[in-house]
């Protein structure tokens, strides 16, 4: 058995990426590449850390004697609920360049439906010479589910547009000049709400939370007349039939979506013929690899000095 065993590495995305990346990291014990042919049928009883995303759903009964759990994303609830999953700490990935990318996503998203993007879009297709008068970003309120990093850093990048931004958390969190809310004041922070961005992880509690009777409670006479939904959390947080139907009926008056119940999104699914929706394939924050890396070794040396791990699950809740 080697000092430094290798870290387990079973992601299930950008193969090229990963293999690429992995020939520099963790130099000093290397690793175990599942998506390699050679390293499928390894021995992994010595293996101590593991990078996931997604994993092989036999991976833990091959891989008993694990440490630590790193998840391939912001997100756990791929590995939370998998059968065997030991008693250990699970590591989300947080990094600057992640959090930066979903803000990105988010304001420009939200940028969209403010000045009428997809009806601009339909008259230059139309040859159209039609123009558009917009409200304010001032004159619309942005409500944020989910104040985590991510949604911290979106409403600190919405403020800065200049949107009225509102947010809620299961818990209240305290942001400065900024009004929050929490479960006990969900039906308040809706009825005050033009702009909906989901940032909610994945949990029992939110799996099919975004539906019909949460849409029916958002704002209806504001600045944009009819509320949008804007989605870059977790697929299976939302129903796609009550989006659908929302659309069509007008409780909604658009929406932005980055994730779905099942990806890829079907080529006959009815979201992709709706009019005022933008859909983008889960690609809002994708992580990248050397960050991924670079963070899982840093947190592998923290861990080994006695140091407290950083970013780590809390299982009673899910994230």
């Amino acid at each position: 058995m080697p000092a430094t065993p290798p870290v387990l590495v079973d992601i299930k995305f950008n193969p090229e990426g990963v293999a690429l990346v992995l020939k520099t990291a963790f130099a000093d014990r290397g690793s175990i590449n599942l998506a390699d042919p050679a390293d499928r049928t390894r021995d992994l009883r010595d293996v101590e850390y593991a990078l996931l995303w997604k994993p092989d759903a036999d991976l833990f009964k091959r891989a008993p004697n694990l440490k630590v759990i790193f998840s391939g994303g912001a997100g756990v609830d791929h590995i939370i609920g998998m059968d065997g999953l030991p008693e250990i700490p699970i590591v989300r990935f947080v990094d600057r360049s992640l959090t930066t990318r979903m803000s990105e996503w988010v304001v420009m998203q939200c940028l969209m439906h403010l000045r009428g993007q997809y009806t601009h879009d339909s008259h230059q297709r139309q040859r159209e010479w039609a123009k558009l008068i917009a409200p304010e970003a001032a004159e619309v309120t942005v409500g944020v589910m989910g104040l985590g990093i991510l949604g911290q850093d979106a409403v600190a990048k919405l403020r800065v547009m200049g949107f009225n931004v509102i947010g809620w958390s299961r818990s209240r969190k305290q942001i400065d000049g900024v009004e929050t809310f929490d479960a006990s004041e969900f039906d308040s922070f809706l009825a005050r709400t033009d702009i909906l961005v989901g940032l909610l992880p994945l949990t029992p509690e939110t799996s099919g939370f975004y539906d019909a009777g949460l849409f029916a409670k958002l704002r209806r006479n504001g600045a944009l007349g009819r509320p949008v939904f804007i989605n870059a959390g977790r697929g299976k947080s939302q129903v796609e039939a009550d989006i659908v139907s929302a659309i069509r009926d007008g409780t909604l008056g658009g929406a932005s979506l980055d994730v779905f119940e099942a990806e890829p999104l079907a080529s006959d699914h009815p979201l992709w013929d709706l009019q005022n929706v933008f859909i983008t394939p889960h690609d809002a924050a994708v992580s990248e690899e050397n960050a991924l890396f670079r963070h899982v070794e840093t947190q592998i040396a923290r861990f080994e000095r006695g140091e407290p791990l950083q970013f780590v699950v809390d299982r009673a809740v899910g994230y």
